[in-house]
């Protein structure tokens, strides 16, 4: 029986693309496949959350996007960090730290 994957917390998809892309431009898919492995296959991204996050942090100038064609010789749209995106990422991360450290101390010594 496969193992469920947790709903991610509201906020992290944004912060989890911003730091999938600190390696490079990369297409919507290779975003997926990425979080899902680097997670060692706890998190999955749906694609209907995934493309509107994408769309949003173009829009608000997070990230860049430009059509380019992909390793399997399609045609996709590869998005990567603006200098906002970077500053952005930072902070979100120092956040999520932050909400971390706090939550394990609460498990730990509550």
């Amino acid at each position: 029986m496969a193992k469920p994957h947790p709903a991610l917390p509201h906020g992290t998809l944004d912060l989890l693309v911003l730091r999938t892309l600190v390696r490079g431009a990369n297409h919507g898919y290779g975003i997926l496949l990425r979080v899902h492995e680097t997670s060692n296959n706890l998190l999955r991204i749906e694609e209907g959350s995934l493309y509107p996050a994408l769309h949003r942090l173009e829009t608000t100038g997070l990230l860049k996007a430009e059509w380019r064609i992909s390793d399997n010789n399609r045609r996709a749209k590869y998005y990567s960090l603006t200098t906002k995106g970077r500053r952005q990422l930072a902070d979100e991360q120092r956040k999520w730290e932050q909400v971390a450290e706090g939550v394990a101390r609460v498990l730990q010594f509550a």
